[in-house]
């Protein structure tokens, strides 16, 4: 085999194994998705949540309330399931609290029949935007449906399941 064939076929070989370890995004890109997070303008875990999230790929826009309870009020959130922030999707998708952006991301690319968000009530240790040095809370996070049920869509027991 001449240098030059060789080379050429080196070069492909080397083209395909990279592209065989580059990681797909296609099928998980989030880029397209945008999400409406309404907040207090002094919060810095849903400062940190939003970062999380446009880290993950979300076109994120963070709008400061003076009453986040009309918010939660306005998007049917009932009280055992609120938390710090609430973050809406163009079509009504409703994700309240420190919810990992992977499971906004696996919801939004296959709802379940009935559902309208996901919730993580209150604000547990260790959760996205809610980190504090090792430490770690396992939680569960709540779908919560259109007819007002809602069942555990995940459970997150440990900190690298976030991600």
């Amino acid at each position: 085999m001449n240098r030059k064939l060789f080379a050429a076929y080196l070069g492909g070989l080397t083209l395909l194994a990279l592209s065989a370890c580059a990681e797909d995004n296609s099928a998980d890109n989030a880029a397209a998705v945008e999400l409406t997070t309404y907040k207090s303008a002094t919060c810095g875990c849903c400062k940190l949540w939003v970062k999380h999230a446009e880290d993950l790929g979300f076109a994120v826009t963070a709008r400061d309330v003076d009453d986040l309870g009309a918010v939660k009020n306005r998007h049917g959130i009932e009280p055992q399931f609120q938390s710090c922030h609430t973050s809406v999707t163009s079509d009504g998708y409703v994700f309240e609290g420190h919810v990992p952006a992977k499971l906004v991301r696996r919801f939004l690319q296959n709802p379940p029949a009935g559902a309208r968000g996901l919730a993580v009530p209150a604000m547990p240790l260790g959760s996205p935007g809610m980190e504090y040095e090792d430490k770690f809370t396992p939680y569960q996070v709540w779908q919560l449906n259109r007819n007002g049920s809602r069942e555990i869509y995940a459970e997150i027991t440990t900190a690298a399941e976030q991600f």
